[in-house]
């Protein structure tokens, strides 16, 4: 049997086993009730509901801290001696390297295309409230994190749930926490495995044989695929063996390159059709309130607006506090302010550009996707910078490889942690999962395995179930962590703390 074959042959084999179990978990998580003439996913109304109550409760803490933020990724109130592994920028690109992917890419254009271009006003909005939550659940992240003897930190949802639950509310806390954390673990490592590692070699893959080569070409044979699966796999693995400091390191100049050649090429296609600029902006705007889009008019605009910011830039859904955990700060909610920048780098700034290249481009596909013509997401995009561009496809390749890479590296990172708190934190476990980490990334490029990723999209949605609510029981540490944050601001400003002083106490405050 041939290996074409006999990949075919096991792709289908899986696929039609867990078919009929995707289908049904996928309709019971991404459940939709019918809304002005759409649909709409009660996961999403979760998120976006949560990102509403946290903006109100913390008071528009993404606006009104928003320089804060950036001034602490800068590290001006940095303080020697803090426990964890990475300084504050690593941990941001590390956790930005899990969410800006494909998504930006593909499932931006699916969005102006069946929401029309106001769903891109509805997509920003959306980004901006998922700040709030992401600054709540980073906070707790680092506020329970795990610092074990050997330097190396443990956080996310499977330490923060049962921690803190059990802080606020004691046994019993303590064993829902227990509960959660397990099935969190659960939904993390089958999430990481199938849709942040196998999907990711999958469609790079397909990115890089079509671009060079073709069909015909020695990429889109098996035997490419394999080469192309063990060079990644390999390098993934060289990186995973150094940890998060080692992931960092990579991801602190991967997101920056791969984020600076997407928005500068998004930016020549502006440029090139400046004229049309004010026009686009009038269009986005009126699409937001007017029915142009392919479904739903003004509501289906706006619901598949926050459906894909949603999607993109994961706020609520426990993962970025796995990465977050590992930073050097005495003060949780000195990371929490540095996360909510991270949907606004992935939904307010990436995914933006993406459709405001669309827009202005307005490429013949784009038009025919509008009409309700099956057309692919990242075939739209490519068509919109081939308007200027016509060698893109070659930077789109560029693109998706160093996205696909960062994403399997910290996917792997997060991977290891939910492996960990579930089977131990010996050498031998972490061994065995990082072989199987980098064994699927050769798998990904064989196989396609549909059906996993929807299981797989629908386990990592079901964990904002869980996560959310916990997020609402300690919503009031969070508040204590912040006072505590803008105090040692204070007191930085006026000089009563230096960063000479390494032994200095949290300051103590009330709420």
């Amino acid at each position: 049997m041939s290996l074409d074959s006999m990949t075919d042959s096991v792709d289908e084999a899986v696929s039609e086993f867990f078919e009929p179990i995707a289908k049904w978990l996928g309709e019971v998580v991404f459940y939709a009730v019918p809304v002005g003439g759409t649909e709409l996913p009660l996961i999403v109304a979760w998120l976006v509901v949560a990102g509403l109550v946290f903006t109100g409760w913390f008071g528009f803490v993404q606006v009104r801290k928003f320089r804060l933020a950036v001034d602490v990724v800068r590290g001006k109130y940095d303080e020697k001696g803090s426990p964890g592994e990475v300084n504050h920028f690593q941990a941001l690109t590390a956790a930005v390297s899990g969410t800006v992917g494909l998504g930006n890419i593909a499932g931006v254009a699916v969005a102006v295309s069946w929401g029309g271009p106001g769903a891109t006003f509805w997509m920003i909005l959306c980004g901006l409230l998922g700040m709030a939550t992401k600054f709540v659940e980073v906070t707790l992240g680092v506020k329970y994190r795990e610092v074990h003897a050997d330097g190396t930190v443990s956080g996310g949802p499977m330490h923060y749930l049962p921690k803190g639950l059990k802080e606020r509310f004691g046994s019993n806390g303590a064993k829902l926490g227990k509960v959660l954390a397990v099935l969190a673990s659960i939904m993390i490592l089958f999430f990481g495995l199938f849709g942040g590692n196998l999907f990711q070699t999958n469609q790079s893959y397909a990115q890089i044989s079509s671009t060079f080569g073709g069909e015909d070409g020695f990429l889109a044979s098996s035997a490419g695929a394999v080469l192309f699966g063990l060079v990644v796999s390999a390098l993934v693995g060289l990186v995973l063996l150094g940890g998060i400091r080692s992931i960092a390191s990579v991801t602190s100049r991967l997101v920056p390159a791969m984020a600076g050649i997407y928005v500068v090429a998004c930016l020549v296609v502006i440029l090139g059709n400046v004229t049309h600029v004010p026009d686009a902006f009038q269009t986005i705007l009126q699409g937001a309130f007017e029915a142009d889009g392919v479904v739903g008019g003004v509501i289906g605009a706006l619901i598949i607006g926050f459906q894909r910011a949603a999607f993109s830039n994961e706020a609520g859904l426990g993962s970025a506090p796995i990465a977050h955990s590992a930073v050097k700060t005495k003060h949780p909610a000195s990371e929490g302010l540095v996360a909510l920048l991270e949907p606004f780098i992935d939904t307010v700034v990436i995914c933006t550009m993406t459709a405001l290249t669309i827009v202005i481009a307005n490429p013949a596909s784009w038009a025919e996707a509008r009409e309700g013509k099956d057309i692919g997401g990242v075939t739209i995009t490519s068509a919109a910078f081939e308007t200027v561009l016509p060698w893109f496809p070659y930077i789109l390749t560029i693109a998706v490889l160093l996205f696909a890479f960062s994403t399997i590296l910290t996917w792997g990172y997060y991977g290891l942690k939910a492996w960990s708190y579930l089977f131990g934190k010996s050498k031998a476990s972490e061994t065995v999962f990082k072989a199987v980490w980098s064994l699927f990334v050769v798998l990904g490029a064989l196989m396609s395995l549909d059906s996993l990723i929807s299981l797989a999209d629908s386990a990592l949605f079901l964990l904002s179930v869980f996560n959310i609510i916990g997020l609402y029981l300690l919503a009031p540490v969070v508040k204590r962590e912040l006072n505590s944050f803008l105090e040692f601001v204070r007191a930085r400003k006026a000089g009563e703390i230096t960063d000479g002083d390494e032994d200095q106490e949290p300051v103590k405050t009330t709420v």
